[in-house]
């Protein structure tokens, strides 16, 4: 049977070109579509053709199904590939394609329809067999009835919107007198984001590990399983790190969850990917179906690197009518793989997205890096910040571990914050290498994951930073904040040697470094402490380093007023405060820029006010979240640029603070 002469893709970032990539290697070309947003992004570039579909909101583009509909009967493509998110589970575009001569790769509507819903998605599985979750899911609403369900099924539960996802809709409930307050959160949440306040009442599992199943049925009747992954890595039940196989499963226990799967997908008469998501009780091994998500997962990745199978493949073959590439008895599963999520978001601010221009993105060399962004690209405020998926395996997990922590190590990202250190805390966390695993490890162990010093520089890596900038190691980097290392107004010399000091930043924190340059050697006082230091040599981006004898190395990249250093797992990004040196921006403390594109929504000081350091000045909104803008000194309110309403890019100055010299300059914005 052909395969498709060619599709469009209804998606963007690193799903679309994960998809472009296999239709590549298939003969199948491809058409992307894209908002104005994204009308120079890495998918487009990619297809063989590309669509402009609408502004960047996803409901003028992404989301509008019949502008997508229209543009694969434009450009002539047979098929639609919705990748995930945006229309994937979505029954009524599913209806829409084929309604239109168009194949959705993906399952049939009425398949989209039945697991759309927690509480019907139950029923079916009951009826299949499939062990479910003790609770309530009837039709009456009403206070009393749910109480007493929950009362029934004994504290703690869980209120679970049926129409949620994504963390959404849901509640913990772990005493009967706070049962209230939380269904009237949850019903009010769950009308807000799915026009449907219907809830369902689970028995909470008491550290719970999330162990789901890669399903995969086609037109002819077959039906198997790829194995399971775990995904209990998470974070408000948003997952983190991904892995297959789930360590230490009982083989009994992996067999029967296979087997419950495909009961699933066989009552269902399912077609294409999906998977079956499990709770499983981390004591007992006792399983319990959650949900079914009906096309590909984020982290499908893990499944293709120990079964050797392509699932974009397998989508493609069994959506153009051919039968499942393998049996079940021919699918195998060898060694051990995992996925870390590398997202623009602040660890230590609450993991506030983040948006911003990557000045340099270097994926590292031994892992697979499925991205859908370049160095140079804009993360913007109008789509999940995710900016790529790091993928490594090995023969067993402990090798797959050693190739996670040096693939973290080894990624070069330059520009926004992102959670790469914390990543990289996790993959060197003790309890993560046993394989303690549940859904409560992140909160359970978030002083170790982020530490009272995360994100603030070791005097080692001032030092680095020190050098690379003052040796002119940058400099030739029109990017580079280096620029003349010794031509600043701050420069003199002391005993015959050219001597300077730097002021480096990072968050509200300011850290003074002074060099005394003697050639290939340096005398760095950093705090309190005096260090000699002789600098080996720099390439390739990696700065070697003799400090008082002991070796060290960073890699290091620089662009914009910024200097970041990847050293031993850590990502330290320092502002360069140049005191009116060449090269660098003017930017002091009293100067507050807008840290991503946002809107004012309060403005809570006035031109000539006194402030305090880090009192809270104004809040924007940005990524569908309120921050506080705080003032980065003590001081009189000297200019305020914006006002209630106004929407403003990144890196646009939003007040200056004249500061009060009496006061102190240190601190950390939250």
């Amino acid at each position: 049977m052909a395969l498709f002469e060619k599709i469009l893709i209804a998606n963007r970032g690193e799903i679309a070109c994960r998809i472009i990539r296999t239709a590549r290697r298939l003969g199948i070309a491809t058409v992307a579509v894209y908002s104005d947003a994204d009308a120079c992004a890495l998918h487009v570039k990619e297809a063989d053709e590309a669509v402009r579909i609408g502004a960047p909101a996803s409901r003028e583009s992404y989301l509008k199904g019949d502008a997508i509909i229209e543009a694969a009967q434009k450009t002539g493509a047979q098929a639609i590939h919705p990748g995930y998110g945006f229309l994937s589970e979505n029954e009524d575009f599913a209806a829409a394609c084929c309604k239109a001569g168009i194949v959705f790769i993906g399952p049939s509507p009425e398949s989209i329809r039945a697991m759309g819903l927690k509480d019907k998605a139950k029923d079916i599985m009951e009826k299949a067999g499939v062990p479910v979750v003790p609770g309530y899911k009837g039709e009456k609403q009403d206070i009393k009835t749910l109480q007493e369900a929950a009362d029934k099924t004994g504290y703690p539960v869980l209120i679970k919107a049926v129409a949620g996802g994504g963390g959404k809709g849901m509640r913990l409930v772990e005493r009967r007198e706070d049962f209230a307050a939380a269904l009237e959160s949850c019903k009010r949440e769950a009308k807000s984001s799915f026009a449907n306040d219907h809830v369902l009442i689970e028995k909470y599992i008491i550290r719970p590990r999330h162990v789901e199943i890669q399903v995969f049925g086609d037109s002819h009747g077959n039906a198997v399983h790829l194995f399971e992954r775990d995904c209990s890595l998470q974070r408000r039940h948003q997952k983190v790190v991904e892995e297959a196989p789930a360590p230490g499963l009982p083989e009994k226990v992996r067999q029967e969850m296979g087997a419950s799967a495909v009961k699933a997908i066989r009552a269902l008469r399912y077609t294409n990917a999906g998977t079956i998501e499990f709770i499983m009780d981390s004591r007992t091994y006792d399983f319990y179906f959650m949900e079914m998500n009906t096309r590909i997962q984020v982290e499908h990745p893990v499944t293709e690197m120990i079964t050797g199978v392509d699932l974009i493949e397998w989508q493609l073959r069994v959506a153009a009518g051919e039968m499942l590439p393998l049996t079940q008895e021919k699918i195998a599963a060898n060694g051990h793989a995992f996925e870390a999520r590398l997202y623009a978001e602040d660890p230590a601010n609450n993991f506030l997205p983040q948006a911003g221009r990557v000045a340099r993105f270097r994926p590292a060399p031994q892992a697979r890096t499925d991205t859908g962004i370049a160095g140079g690209d804009a993360i913007t405020i109008h789509y999940d910040p995710m900016i790529a998926k790091i993928i490594v395996s090995g023969r067993n997990r402990d090798e797959a571990l050693r190739a996670l922590r040096e693939a973290l190590s080894q990624t070069i990202l330059s520009g926004p914050v992102t959670n790469q250190e914390f990543l990289a805390n996790i993959a060197a966390h003790k309890d993560f290498a046993a394989a303690h695993l549940d859904t409560g490890f992140i909160a359970r162990h978030e002083k170790e994951l982020l530490p009272e010093n995360y994100g603030q520089p070791e005097e080692v890596d001032l030092i680095c930073a020190a050098v690379f900038c003052l040796s002119g190691a940058g400099a030739e980097s029109p990017e580079s904040p280096c620029g003349d290392p010794w031509g600043g107004a701050d420069s003199w010399r002391l005993n015959g040697y050219l001597t300077r000091t730097l002021t480096f930043a990072a968050g509200n924190t300011r850290f003074e470094v002074t060099a005394e340059c003697r050639g290939r050697e340096f005398v760095i006082t950093a705090g309190e402490k005096e260090f000699s230091v002789i600098r080996e040599s720099f390439a390739d981006d990696v700065l070697k380093l003799l400090v008082g004898g002991v070796a060290e190395s960073a890699q290091i990249v620089a662009a914009g007023p910024q200097v970041t250093v990847f050293r031993n797992g850590r990502v330290l990004r320092l502002g360069l405060y140049n005191r009116g040196g060449a090269g660098a921006e003017g930017v002091g403390e009293g100067r507050i820029l807008a840290p991503m594109p946002g809107k004012i929504i309060n403005v809570m000081v006035r031109r000539g006010d006194a402030v305090a350091q880090d009192q809270p000045i104004m809040i924007m909104e940005a990524m569908k979240m309120e921050m506080t803008i705080k003032a980065g000194c003590a001081g009189i309110v000297e200019s305020l640029a914006v006002a209630v309403n106004d929407q403003v890019p990144e890196g646009t100055t939003l007040a200056e603070i004249r500061a009060d010299v009496g006061s102190g300059t240190k601190g950390r914005k939250t």
